[in-house]
């Protein structure tokens, strides 16, 4: 809720039910079902930290979706067989970069591997990744040289039939099993502030290409072109000429 509480002044009410008023929560009052309220003077104060604040109340408060009858879960497809996966990226932005035109200016900004917690092997380095419940693993800076992550498929079904993908570093559903990279800002305190996310698609390798890399001694390499062609961080789906597939000998 918004309120005009002075003439200098606007209360941004906001429903946190287990967050004591502290720093700039204020105690709400006369603000609906706001349990507390950030006062605001001028439009630079809606900085990061309120964006947080108001992206925690709508985790909070959204509705759940409407129920849906449950029908029987598919059938996992047989597994095949395994993929090892390299990533090879280069031509990274470096540390710093501004993608919204008077937006968020990030600094010290890091790339690193989307995975599940048990996809952390000993000794990995990787970082917690706020309100995203896995961690980014081997995170590089931006102005690297270059990444390279390096993980294993578990492949499901036939070509003839589609090849489904799982594995503690596959996302997705059944149509859209990807490899993911995160980009974020590196405070040095173990976290990283995820800005924007890239969708390297395993759904969109050719079968043929799949069979090929599986073969005994043979892998399937991705090659990422870090950059975009405005000079930020790559993100969404990525497609050629930012990223080819290839099978190739280990």
């Amino acid at each position: 809720m918004l309120k005009p509480t002075t003439k200098s002044r606007i209360d941004l009410g906001l429903r946190l039910d287990n967050t004591q008023p502290e720093g700039r929560l204020r105690e709400a009052k006369n603000l609906g079902q706001a349990t507390v309220r950030i006062p605001l003077t001028t439009c630079g104060d809606v900085d990061d930290e309120v964006r947080n604040w108001l992206a925690r109340a709508y985790d909070e408060n959204t509705a759940p979706p409407p129920a849906e009858p449950k029908r029987p879960a598919a059938r996992p497809k047989p597994v095949v067989g395994t993929l090892s996966v390299l990533i090879e990226g280069t031509e990274l932005p470096g540390l710093s970069c501004q993608p919204e035109p008077g937006g968020t200016a990030h600094r010290n900004i890091h790339v690193a591997l989307s995975a599940k917690a048990s996809g952390i092997a000993e000794g990995q380095p990787w970082l917690t990744v706020p309100r995203k419940p896995g961690p980014a693993v081997n995170p590089f800076p931006g102005d690297a040289r270059g990444t390279r992550w390096e993980v294993t498929v578990t492949v499901r079904g036939s070509a003839d039939d589609g090849y489904d993908f799982t594995g503690p570093a596959v996302g997705g559903d059944r149509t859209d099993r990807h490899l993911g990279l995160v980009w974020g800002d590196a405070p040095g305190d173990g976290t990283l502030h995820m800005f924007r996310g890239a969708k390297l698609r395993l759904a969109d390798v050719p079968p043929g290409l799949i069979t090929e890399a599986m073969r005994p001694g043979h892998r399937l390499v991705a090659r990422v072109r870090l950059t975009d062609d405005k000079g930020n961080p790559v993100c969404a789906r990525l497609r050629p000429p930012h990223l080819t597939w290839s099978a190739e000998p280990t």
